[in-house]
């Protein structure tokens, strides 16, 4: 079963079991302090159910999304805009945003690299791109969160691959898999994409769950 078809296949347990996490990693807070009141579109790629609209919506921002699956949009729609299609590959104009977010979902995504180039292709100069992400250093296959507020870190950091394996049968990874990027490579995929890195942020407690940057369009 492919990416797409496996969140078909979990797109209702997704919007009413699992997405209550939000507000214990840190979620609306990174996108508050990270991306910032503002306005003008915010597109959210891999937009999933939509459940971010609320809160660019409340920051001022105009919000439209775009997923692979059908399935989540289904949810999606009556909160957003939203568009079935590829963030490799953006149905978008160049320059033509104002800010772009990714929330909780570059290990879905294997070709994330050029996820980046993506963004920063539509972004207008000096647009927006805030990135929030499982932690790369405390979260991945080679992780085991089971022991309480104790994280053992096995084997694996710097293989970077494309795994099930999963300390938990009430997430994500084990149904549709995880692609790992230790940091360096996922700050080079930044740089190299021609993004400006500002600020950063962990969420989750008492280590970190996540890993947010919040990066830029050069302006020239």
């Amino acid at each position: 079963m492919g990416a797409v078809a496996a969140y078909d296949a979990i797109a209702d347990w997704y919007e009413s079991d699992f997405l209550a996490r939000d507000a214990k990693i840190g979620i609306p807070q990174a996108l508050t302090s990270l991306l910032g009141p503002g306005t003008g579109r915010c597109l959210e790629i891999g937009c999933g159910t939509g459940v971010h609209a609320a809160l660019l919506g409340g920051l001022g921002w105009t919000p439209i999304g775009v997923d692979l699956s059908a399935g989540m949009l289904r949810h999606a729609r009556g909160r957003l805009p939203v568009a079935l299609g590829d963030a490799a590959s953006l149905p978008v104009r160049d320059g033509s945003l104002d800010a772009v977010v990714a929330v909780m979902v570059h290990t879905d995504m294997p070709q994330y690299p050029d996820v980046l180039r993506e963004v920063a292709r539509v972004l207008r100069p000096g647009g927006r791109f805030v990135h929030i992400g499982g932690h790369p250093a405390f979260c991945g296959g080679f992780v085991d969160r089971s022991a309480g507020d104790a994280v053992i870190i096995r084997p694996g950091y710097r293989d970077g691959h494309w795994t099930r394996a999963s300390w938990t049968d009430r997430g994500v990874r084990d149904k549709v898999g995880a692609s790992h990027w230790p940091l360096p490579e996922l700050l080079h995929a930044f740089v190299d994409a021609g993004l400006v890195l500002e600020r950063f942020a962990e969420g989750g407690a008492p280590t970190p769950t996540t890993l947010s940057i919040r990066t830029s369009r050069a302006s020239r």
